[in-house]
C-alpha cells in the first residue's frame, strides 16, 4: 500500500483494488452445483469463474455483492452471507486485488440466471466436475463447501431447498448432496431431531408405494441457529 504526501497535512491511501465474489450453490438432480460465468476475453479468456467484480467507491460491501450478482447473474432478492476475504498476493494477474466472498443456498428452479454480454455462458456446475477456473475461485468454491458442510450440523441453512412441508426422507436426499456422501437413516433422524429445528404438521404424504410419510415444517423459515 502506498501513501501519498497532498499539499495538506493529510494523506491520501491508495491501496489495492477490493472485489466481491458470489458462491450461489444450489441442488440439481441430487448434486450440489455452484453458479458460474465464462469470461469473453482479456487474460482469463474462455476460463469460468464466480460472479464477482470491484467495490465501488459509493457502495458497502453488502451492496456490492448484490449489485454485481443482479448485473452479471440477473438475480436479486437473495440473503447472502459474508463467507471470508482473500488476499493472496497474486491472485489476480491483473493486479493486487483483495476479494471478499459471500455465498448463499437457493432452490434453482426458482431462479432464471442470465448474464451480460462481456461474457460468453452462465451455466450450473457441479462442484465435483468443475471446469477450468480463473483467478483462486476454485480455492474460494472449496471453502464454500467446507463452510456448508458445517452449518448444516447446527443450522436451518437447508430451509430454501425445501417446500413448506416434507418428509424426513426429503430432508436427508439434500443433506446428503450437500455432504457427499449417504448418511445412515437412523444417525440423520437422530440429529435432526436433537437440533431441535423442525415442528411436526400432524399431516402425512400419502400415495407413496411405502406407509405414510410424516410432514414437518421447520420453525422460521430464515436462517436460523442452534444454541
Amino acid at each position: 500500500m502506498k501513501i501519498q504526501n497532498t499539499k495538506s497535512k493529510s494523506k491520501l491511501i491508495i491501496g489495492p483494488a477490493v472485489a466481491v465474489d458470489t458462491l450461489i450453490f444450489a441442488i440439481r438432480e441430487g448434486k450440489l452445483c455452484v453458479l458460474l460465468i465464462q469470461i469473453g476475453g482479456g487474460p482469463y479468456e474462455n476460463k469460468w469463474a464466480l460472479p464477482g467484480g470491484i467495490v465501488q467507491v459509493d457502495e458497502t460491501l453488502d451492496q456490492a455483492a448484490k449489485n454485481i450478482l443482479n448485473k452479471k447473474a440477473g438475480i436479486e432478492g437473495l440473503h447472502m452471507e459474508q463467507l471470508y476475504t482473500f488476499s493472496d498476493l497474486n491472485r489476480d494477474v491483473r493486479g493486487r486485488m483483495v476479494s471478499v466472498a459471500y455465498f448463499a443456498l437457493v432452490d434453482s428452479d426458482k431462479l432464471k440466471p442470465k448474464t451480460i454480454d462481456y461474457y460468453k455462458a452462465i451455466e450450473w456446475r457441479e462442484i465435483d466436475q468443475l471446469p477450468a477456473l480463473a483467478f483462486d475461485h476454485k480455492k474460494m468454491i472449496n471453502y464454500g463447501v467446507e463452510r456448508l458442510r458445517a452449518k448444516i450440523e447446527y443450522s436451518n441453512i437447508v430451509y430454501a431447498l425445501l417446500p413448506k412441508e416434507f418428509t424426513l426422507t426429503e430432508m436427508q436426499m439434500v443433506y446428503e448432496a450437500i455432504a457427499g456422501n449417504k448418511i445412515d437413516k437412523r444417525n440423520f433422524r437422530k440429529k435432526i431431531f436433537s437440533l431441535e429445528l423442525l415442528i411436526e404438521t400432524n399431516k402425512e404424504r400419502k400415495g407413496q408405494k411405502n406407509r405414510p410419510a410424516k410432514l414437518y415444517r421447520f420453525k422460521k423459515r430464515e436462517l436460523m441457529f442452534t444454541a
